[in-house]
């Protein structure tokens, strides 16, 4: 059961985060949902509460503590809990290994993994106090089979597995539940913008033969954050077509 559990969800403007928001929500959940674009959190909240759910929006970038420290405060101050944790939010700063300026490095680590570590060290403050607690983190599949041009990406979403594989360990006996996702191939605006011959290719490695979507993810998401998978922890569950097996 979801309804009334508290869900916090990162990067959740738009794409998975924002589908995942929105699946929590009609669950019964109350959402506090987070991202640097302030308008499109406001129009979010304005979506949930539309549909008769309860939502908190907090503008902030995770890359910084002091940010992710207030994400948690803010939703104890908002709901009174903090019961599910979804690490979300990610970016890109794609090329070649060789010619990857520092900055790039940086950006992509200190979001994507340096991001998720201190939500989670922040939730975990919480959590801990209730002995329950569900932290599911959005990796990818190339962090599991890497790509060419996105090394950063890669280690960075390589390395939310072996944050998701510890945390895990750390904290079974407070009954908090940590698993990751590896979402392969999924419509988003960025793949709208590919052209058909990019999607072919894209689709010729996939042995489903479709291109997955953010329902798909949200779906994986609603049962690992549920009571059924309450015997589930530090696994990662590939949402990807059988693109990796």
């Amino acid at each position: 059961m979801l309804v009334d559990k508290v869900a916090i969800i990162t990067g959740a403007s738009r794409g998975i985060g924002r589908a995942v928001a929105c699946a929590l929500a009609k669950q019964g959940s109350r959402v506090v949902v987070s991202a640097r674009d302030a308008e499109r959190l406001t129009s979010l909240v304005s979506e949930i509460e539309d549909m008769g759910g309860q939502a908190h929006a907090v503008v902030g970038d995770v890359s910084k503590s002091a940010d992710a420290d207030r994400l948690i405060d803010e939703a104890m101050g908002a709901f009174g809990a903090v019961d599910i944790l979804i690490n979300n939010a990610g970016v890109t700063r794609d090329g070649l290994t060789v010619r990857m300026k520092d900055e790039d490095w940086d950006v992509v680590l200190d979001t994507n993994l340096k991001g998720a570590f201190y939500c989670i060290r922040a939730a975990l403050k919480q959590m801990s106090k209730s002995k329950s607690g569900r932290i599911i983190n959005i990796s990818s599949v190339v962090g599991e089979m890497g790509n060419a041009g996105q090394a950063n990406y890669c280690a960075s979403k390589a390395g939310l597995l072996g944050l998701t594989k510890s945390v895990a360990r750390e904290m079974a006996r407070r009954n908090i539940t940590v698993n990751a996702i590896t979402p392969g191939f999924i419509v988003t605006e960025m793949t709208d913008e590919m052209s058909d011959k990019a999607k072919q290719v894209m689709l010729s490695q996939i042995p489903l033969g479709k291109l997955g979507t953010v329902d798909d993810v949200a779906h994986s998401i609603l049962f690992l954050a549920s009571d059924e998978a309450g015997y589930i922890t530090g696994q990662v569950l590939g949402v990807n077509g059988g693109m990796y097996m």
